[in-house]
């Protein structure tokens, strides 16, 4: 478990080093806002690319051989980014960092793998925990090295890191035998299968878009609401990046308590969270210290959401574990891009309180999507129980 937490920690920072160092890498290239969003937008379009066709393959091969081919070229392209000599040579890297960075969906699995059923949870909840933080480091320190040593270095550390754990990896990973032969049209085509088959994953698939929606609607408005509303900076809206980390602290109490109590509860849990969190943002109008607060809220109930459902996931289809954290990993990213997409429509039109009714409405669907499959759930349950009788 530390190998392949530390293994996680380092490639979930790759996507997100580039975050804060937008600006000196525009002014190097001497491009504009516009255009330098093309590195971001090709390093999140690479990752997407990466868990919908390269982390099925989990399930086709030993996921030994899969995470480690990923590492190498994780490798190169860091050292690639670090010396593009163009926009174009930055953006392509950045798109091989976002593809390799996939590796957290084959790391999931392998541990939902072997780990035993009564810990998938604490298991799950530990490497999500080493995504969490990577992505906050990448976030921090990047913006760091950017200001004292310059952007580059950031990914030759980045790099660095890779490498260092990489003699680790090959020596300790452990191997998985593959749990299917199909060839890979089919087993693309077969995660359309495993959605149709299974109610349960047709759930967090609906509950996941929705509570995106929720926070990437957030993060995506955060600077211009502050801005506009109270005159207050890009550095402001950073800091609310460190409480808006609070979901940190609860991943693995989260894993526990699925282990304990099954995942319903958690997600009903994080789902009500999310809602007080819009609660508390529409204050934020007026005080903005509101979305700070807030934004701890929103993280907490997000990460124990997304630590339930993702177990939930995992125990769905013991011989698709991959091509489950495909659909898992899609709905998320989907659902983040979609609110980031309509809040941003919504605070251009209607101001900040529009942004946080859509959000609400978007957790409260959630929750009633939650409340439906539990009670269909249950009357299964109690059919079942009077043909046994």
């Amino acid at each position: 478990m530390l190998l392949l937490t530390a293994a996680t920690f380092a490639a979930s920072g790759g996507i997100h080093y580039q975050t804060p160092m937008l600006g000196p890498m525009a002014a190097e290239f001497g491009v504009g806002a516009a255009q330098i969003g093309w590195i971001p937008t090709a390093t999140f379009g690479g990752f997407l690319a990466g868990i919908a066709l390269l982390a099925p393959l989990g399930d086709r091969m030993d996921k030994r051989k899969l995470i480690l081919r990923q590492h190498c070229a994780c490798i190169v392209a860091l050292l690639v980014a670090a010396a593009a000599p163009t926009l174009a040579t930055a953006s392509a890297a950045g798109f091989a960092i976002g593809i390799c960075g996939s590796t957290s969906q084959s790391f999931i699995p392998l541990v939902a793998e072997l780990a035993a059923p009564n810990e998938r949870g604490r298991a799950v909840s530990t490497i999500l925990t080493a995504v969490f933080v990577g992505i906050l480091f990448a976030r921090i320190v990047g913006g760091l090295v950017a200001a004292h040593l310059g952007w580059r270095w950031m990914y030759v550390i980045g790099a660095g890191l890779m490498i260092a754990i990489a003699p680790v990896l090959f020596a300790r990973l452990p191997h998985s035998a593959p749990k299917t032969s199909l060839p890979y049209p089919r087993l693309l085509a077969s995660v359309f299968h495993l959605v149709a088959e299974h109610a349960d994953m047709r759930r967090v698939l609906a509950i996941q878009i929705l509570l995106g929606i929720c926070y990437g609607g957030f993060w995506a408005t955060i600077a211009t609401m502050l801005l506009k509303f109270h005159g207050l900076g890009p550095q402001v809206a950073g800091l609310i990046a460190i409480p808006g980390a609070a979901g940190i602290l609860i991943t693995r109490p989260a894993g526990r308590w699925v282990d304990l109590r099954g995942a319903a509860p958690i997600v009903r849990a994080g789902i009500a969270l999310m809602f007080a969190a819009y609660a508390v943002f529409a204050l934020g109008l007026w005080w903005p210290a509101a979305l700070a607060v807030g934004a701890a809220i929103l993280d907490c109930g997000l990460r124990a959401t997304l630590v339930a459902n993702q177990t939930t996931i995992n125990s769905l289809a013991p011989d698709a574990r991959s091509r489950s954290n495909t659909v898992f990993g899609v709905s998320v990213w989907s659902g983040n891009a979609l609110g980031a997409f309509l809040a941003s429509l919504a605070l251009a039109h209607s101001g900040w309180l529009a942004v946080c009714v859509l959000s609400a409405v978007a957790a409260a669907t959630a929750l009633a999507v939650q409340l439906t499959s539990m009670r269909n759930s249950a009357r299964r349950q109690d059919v079942r129980a009077d043909i046994r009788d």
